[in-house]
């Protein structure tokens, strides 16, 4: 702060720029090191201050003298007691460059300049932000002739192809096709005629859409987009069943030695990196880092807690004693770290595409397909896949090099391969061999993607057996050979390889040396692998949730058992439960187990994976959490109050544990609404007691404990509701694998409730632009009247190293 504004405003903070606190030159101090003394004004007829010393006044100017603006005249709406004197700018019009001819970063002067450079910038090809959006999206236009294409920088990012060519057409432009996808700044434009392309770009260079103006760019294809483009025409050409071969595209080394093709791998970054960014760095340090991340989001919840209890809200006791912790909400107690650090996952879905270099590739893609990246590249550098899946990639890769068939292309979305999920099934682990932990897999499942829109059956069977030897041949000549137990087709019609749950499956017999007889396509999706979890066999299917590394999941169960101080009077809820792991790796624990998950598939696979553990205790419900949640815990509560009632008159309460829960439930129909049947429910057994013999089915359960593992998107609100406002769940064990949405969960589940629920408005559209954080405290207002849950501690298991990501567990009590 200078004199003047110190003496000017000696109660009003004034905030410098950091340009002008950095290039100002420090003031002259005296040998007696006194302070500065102030420079004293008189004001003389006209009101116009004066120095008692008048100088030359071009000899006294500052180099940096109104070169930066008054943050003080700015932030009082043009008041300033300095006046005229004010070494700040008052206004860009004031405004002076500064002696490298530079300008205040804050002026709208300097905004401009840099706005022109990078457009500048990305006309040249000189690099920058939006050079690399177009290098990512030129595959986007699909016209023959670059030199007749265009591509328009600065459109509105919620612009389609419609508004585009709307746009277009209200300024006069004659075009032959456009082309636009939503999120991106980018359009693109294909002409008929030079003379078109040059009366379009003499309109539409420099227009302005809302605030930017719109800049015209070429495009420039790059050795690799005519590689991808000349194999895409090159499969559409060539009709599925015809007995001529494709050409096969050239190898990845030959294209890397070739000297007439330019290189562009190394302007992208490598699949190793996009999937596993941590690889290089070594485990201990990986855990370090996820550690301090990890604290800084914690310390969120207690920071916007501590903003949900306004207006009257009592702040809980542990946001009081948080500074005692670092700001923590409670005690972190570090990270687990994984038994298996290399090839631990046992399930990888690998992206069917081309690589930069125009190869048929299966593997990783290099990018978000949202910013244009369709590239896709090989997972042999990518430390978390096991030899074993990367291997049946390389063996489909070479299959597909052969085949008629086309790849899924995701810009016109056609095409017939799309993806190949690779699963692997354990031992019990008995001896696990950490050195070569592929010793230790003894099933495996593969699951290819298809679309069969628009192919005739005879020859997708056709071509399918095909594969099915090319598989069989693959593992049989690996050394050691591979297994394999299942091969499965999923018929996926959708834009996204997300398929849904009820995507058709379909088994393939898989031929051996046993059976000479060629593999036939079955109508049957009863393939399944199986894998150990704390010495327990758990049946998976082909879609059913089972956690990706198996040991560390192990750990990660057994930390949550022990949170949950369980005991033979326990009902343990275990919601979004998949296929039962964390229930039944339990269940020996407690009276009960409740598992609610809404894939059908995986709650059969719970029941089944009951069935073959001998496990008796538990009962598992198909519906969404939020459907049921409410329901069963009015139930299991009202039978605790008529067994209590019984106990006291010594009559005998008929047990609704042999009941279903509703009469959609007793039909074998789905309670999530869907109206489709789903497998036969699990009903309630009685418990067994430690002697072997059935336990009295009139039990009463004093602890009721949930354990909640819900999806990346965290737990629905009702079902945040239904747990918060119930008062017998005391004991709340949540792991989430996106510790954001664990944060945004517990600010509804610990902030205390206000006396008066504030309703939302309906027309208020700001909760758009809020973030998960945001909304949580806005429904937080709205909990009913109930007891909130206190954070106890908090500790992570890393199930994912190399990335970035682990599980987070914490405990909630009340």
């Amino acid at each position: 702060m200078t004199t003047d504004e110190m003496t000017a405003h000696p109660t009003q903070p004034v905030a410098e720029p950091v340009s002008e606190q950095l290039n100002q030159s420090p003031p002259p101090v005296s040998d007696e090191l006194e302070p500065p003394t102030p420079i004293k004004r008189k004001h003389d007829d006209g009101g116009e201050p004066q120095s008692e010393n008048p100088v030359d006044p071009q000899s006294s100017v500052h180099p940096l003298h109104k070169t930066s603006l008054c943050s003080y005249f700015r932030s009082q709406s043009g008041a300033c007691s300095h006046g005229e004197s004010c070494r700040f700018a008052h206004g860009e019009e004031e405004l002076r460059p500064r002696p490298d001819n530079s300008w205040d970063p804050t002026s709208e002067r300097a905004k401009k300049l840099a706005r022109l450079e990078i457009v500048e910038k990305a006309e040249d090809g000189e690099g920058g932000d939006e050079e690399q959006i177009v290098m990512m999206t030129e595959v986007l236009t699909e016209s023959g002739d670059p030199n007749l294409s265009k591509c328009l920088v600065h459109l509105p990012r919620k612009w389609g192809s419609d508004q585009l060519r709307s746009f277009l057409g209200e300024q006069g432009v004659l075009f032959k096709s456009s082309k636009k996808k939503k999120g991106m700044p980018l359009g693109f434009v294909t002409f008929e005629t030079q003379e078109q392309l040059k009366s379009a770009t003499e309109v539409l260079d420099g227009i302005s859409v809302g605030s930017k103006n719109v800049k015209v760019a070429d495009v420039i294809p790059r050795s690799y987009d005519y590689k991808i483009k000349e194999a895409q025409s090159r499969q559409e050409m060539t009709k599925p069943g015809d007995d001529c071969e494709p050409e096969v595209s050239m190898s990845s080394n030959d294209l890397e030695t070739s000297g007439n093709i330019d290189n562009p791998v190394s302007k992208h970054k490598s699949v190793r990196y996009v999937v596993t960014p941590l690889a290089d760095m070594p485990y201990a340090e990986q855990l370090e880092q996820k550690k301090n991340s990890l604290t800084q989001i914690l310390k969120r919840l207690t920071r916007n807690t501590r903003k949900a209890c306004l207006g009257g809200i009592p702040l809980p006791m542990w946001i009081a004693k948080s500074w005692e912790i670092g700001g923590l909400p409670c005690k972190f107690e570090g990270i687990l770290e994984s038994p298996l650090i290399n090839g631990y996952r046992n399930k990888c879905e690998f992206s069917v595409g081309y690589s930069v270099l125009g190869k048929a590739t299966v593997g990783f893609m290099l990018g978000n397909f949202r910013e244009g990246v369709t590239a896709v590249e090989e997972p042999i550098n990518c430390p978390n896949v096991s030899r074993i899946a990367s291997a049946y990639a390389s063996i489909f890769q070479e299959f597909l090099q052969q085949s008629s068939f086309p790849i899924w292309n995701r810009f016109k979305n056609t095409g017939f391969w799309r993806q190949l999920t690779v699963r692997e099934g354990r031992n019990p682990q008995k001896a696990a061999d950490f050195q070569n932990p592929e010793a230790n897999i003894l099933e495996v499942m593969l699951v290819i993607q298809i679309c069969s829109v628009g192919f005739d059956d005879d020859l997708i069977n056709s071509e399918l057996k095909r594969m099915s030897e090319a598989f069989v041949a693959g593992s049989a000549c690996t050394s050691p050979c591979l297994p394999l137990t299942a091969l499965v087709i999923q018929d996926h019609q959708g834009i996204s390889n997300a398929a849904p749950a009820d995507a058709p499956l379909r088994q393939l017999t898989i031929q051996t040396a046993q059976n000479d007889s060629s593999p036939e396509v079955t109508c049957t999706a009863e393939a399944r692998i199986h894998d150990y979890i704390s010495n327990l066999k758990f049946s998976i299917s082909p879609t059913a949730f089972f956690q990706v590394n198996t040991l560390a999941a192990e750990k990660l169960y057994s930390l949550a058992g022990d949170w949950a101080s369980l005991g033979p009077d326990t009902l343990l809820f275990d919601v979004c439960c998949g296929t039962g792991t964390i229930g039944l790796t339990l269940a020996h624990c407690v009276g009960m187990v409740v598992g609610v998950e809404m894939n059908a598939s995986a709650v059969s696979a719970a029941q089944r994976n009951a069935e073959i553990n001998g496990i008796t205790n538990c009962r598992f419900v198909c519906a969404k959490a939020e459907d049921v949640m409410d329901s069963l815990l009015k139930e299991y509560q009202s039978l605790d109050e008529d067994l209590a009632l019984s106990k006291d008159d010594g009559t005998e309460v008929t047990s609704s544990e042999n009941k279903p829960d509703s009469e959609e439930d007793a039909e074998g129909q789905d309670t999530s609404g869907s109206g489709k049947e789903v497998p036969e429910l699990m009903n309630v057994q009685p418990t067994t007691d430690s002697s072997g013999g059935a336990a009295s089915p009139s039990l009463s359960y004093k602890n009721v404990v949930a354990i909640v593992d819900p999806p990346r998107g965290g737990l629905h609100p009702t079902v945040i509701k239904t747990l918060r406002t119930h008062p017998w769940l005391r004991r709340l064990v949540y792991i989430s694998c996106n510790p954001e949405t664990l944060v945004a969960n517990a600010i509804e589940l610990c902030t205390p409730s206000a006396d008066k629920n504030e309703r939302g408005n309906k027309r208020n559209h700001g909760w758009r632009n809020m973030g998960s954080a945001g909304l949580a405290r806005q429904r937080a207002k709205s909990m009913p009247k109930s007891e909130p849950f206190v954070p106890i501690k908090a500790m992570a298991v890393d199930l994912f190293p190399h990335t970035p990501h682990c599980e987070m567990v914490m405990l909630l009590e009340r």
